[in-house]
């Protein structure tokens, strides 16, 4: 029996969450991310395959697919997930996708209807309404029903801000003042204390908005636009800065339970 096809678009947390987790339960996976992705939290996602070739999130390896006549080559060796940079709307072109799942979590603009594209089209949070431009939705704001698969309803819209870290919410993100190139030399996961240098948009000295360990971190040389969380800083003495998140991991066993993959259980 061939591996169903899916086409994640979307590589930050919360898309490599659900193709790391797509993968495992035996799909041949495909993820779709914009070059030069600006995503900070990269231990949480397979961001750095774009810039080193290769990354690792809980086990799972992604490697960055150049040319895309190699694609079945990776889908049947099956070793690892490959990461492309060709836009969605030109790979569903070329490939018949079983599902394709939005995982760009977009904050504006109206979520595309893919329906007649694919056999399902998953539509992660708010902007997708089952029936109307999606098949089906999963709920993706934090509280009870956070990875809860909408068949004929909408999810929530977005509301709140981050879900606190020892009691610390927006207070932790430092954010682009103004679109420009962004360089660092800082590490993800090292150690930082309120108002040190961490890097330099444009001139502006970007600095650490509290204490603790840089949980999230822009890629140096990525170019960023105004208001773009550049760092993230963990202030628990225990910090997560790898492997699957809450929120990314309850939204991708949404995913895997909205595809009848639940029994399955991971390969």
């Amino acid at each position: 029996m061939t591996a169903q096809r899916a086409l994640i678009i979307g590589g930050g947390d919360i898309g490599s969450a659900v193709a790391r987790t797509l993968f495992r339960h035996g799909m041949q996976v495909l993820v779709a991310e914009r070059a030069g992705s600006p995503h900070a939290r990269r231990g949480m996602a397979f961001t750095d395959a774009l810039f080193d070739g290769v990354a690792v999130l809980d086990g799972v390896t992604a490697r960055r697919l150049q040319d895309l006549s190699r694609l079945q080559e990776f889908w049947t060796a099956g070793e690892v997930i490959p990461v492309t940079t060709v836009p969605e709307s030109e790979l569903m072109e070329v490939i018949r996708f079983d599902v394709l799942v939005d995982a760009t979590m977009r904050r504006q603009g109206v979520a595309p209807d893919r329906r007649a594209l694919t056999t399902v089209f998953v539509g992660l949070g708010p902007g997708y309404f089952p029936g109307q431009n999606c098949h089906v939705a999963i709920e993706t704001q934090w509280g009870e029903c956070m990875g809860r698969v909408m068949r004929d309803q909408p999810p929530a819209e977005r509301s709140g801000g981050p879900q606190p870290l020892a009691g610390v919410a927006r207070e932790r993100f430092a954010i682009a003042p103004l679109s420009g190139l962004w360089c660092t030399a800082a590490t993800l996961g090292s150690a930082v204390k309120v108002g040190e240098a961490v890097g330099k948009l444009g001139g502006v000295v970007i600095q650490a908005p509290i204490s603790g360990y840089l949980r999230g971190l822009t890629r140096d040389g990525v170019e960023v636009t105004v208001g773009q969380r550049l760092l993230e800083v963990d202030p628990r003495a225990v910090p997560q800065i790898f492997g699957l998140g809450e929120r990314p991991a309850a939204i991708a066993s949404g995913v895997i339970q909205a595809l009848g993959l639940a029994s399955r259980g991971e390969g």
